[in-house]
């Protein structure tokens, strides 16, 4: 009786914390970025950088994860970044971009002129798993293993990031039809993400949303890695024709 009596009250106790999780997540402010926003959107960052997991699993140090992957968009793309506030403070982030051809130009200078002087001035910790981390992406995009993306059908993309326990919740979901309502103000055609097969609720989410499958690639650092087939993807979604000057 007593292990029955027990068990109910662990179910209880259960279905309470699920509730409020639930509570909170639907009670979350989805609104823009905020200057004073940038250390819980890169602790966010850093801390589900690993398929939802910290980076520290393939990165010495966050600080360089976040200098080199996260920084650039809360200084240079604030208007197109978009935050889940909660009563518990952040719990997700948007980065967004509406053309990527112009923000890889711009990322790339900000790394050489930045990130790349801190690393020799010696300003991050940089052992065996980032050598590891640079070796294998480097030598997949050697072996051809990014996507292809036609970007002038999908020239604007995104990254989103939301802390466990507010995932399948809504608060994802909600980012993206934010910044996705901000593209169609701003007559952009279309949008891409990418991902890997990893990621099977982000990718169950972007189908549902309306994102096209638009190339997938074996990812061998990836697999290695985890034991399981990883696969590179690389979703679309088309919000009007490239041709056209206004929307249906």
């Amino acid at each position: 009786m007593e292990a029955i009596l027990s068990q109910r009250k662990h179910m209880a106790s259960a279905l309470a914390a699920y509730g409020k999780l639930v509570w909170q997540a639907m009670i979350t402010t989805i609104r823009h970025y905020q200057p004073s926003d940038q250390p819980a959107v890169l602790d966010i960052s850093a801390g589900t950088a690993f398929f939802g997991d910290p980076v520290e699993a393939f990165l010495d140090d966050r600080r360089l994860y976040n200098d080199a992957f996260a920084r650039y968009y809360t200084e240079y793309e604030t208007s197109l970044v978009w935050v889940a506030d909660s009563p518990d403070g952040l719990v997700g982030f948007l980065f967004g971009c509406v053309d990527t051809s112009s923000q890889v130009n711009q990322w790339r200078k900000y790394i050489i002129s930045k990130v790349l002087v801190r690393a020799i001035e010696g300003k991050y910790r940089l052992g065996r798993r980032t050598s590891n981390f640079a070796f294998g992406m480097l030598a997949g995009m050697v072996r051809g293993e990014e996507t292809k993306i036609d970007l002038k059908e999908y020239p604007a993309h995104l990254q989103i990031d939301v802390q466990m326990g507010y995932r399948g919740e809504g608060v994802g979901r909600r980012l993206i039809e934010a910044y996705l309502d901000q593209l169609r103000q701003n007559h952009v055609c279309g949008v891409h993400l990418q991902t890997t097969n990893h990621n099977e609720a982000a990718c169950h989410l972007y189908e549902k949303i309306g994102f096209m499958l638009l190339d997938e690639r074996h990812n061998r650092f990836w697999t290695s890695m985890l034991s399981i087939e990883v696969k590179n993807r690389s979703y679309g979604l088309k919000l009007r024709q490239s041709g056209d000057l206004y929307y249906d």
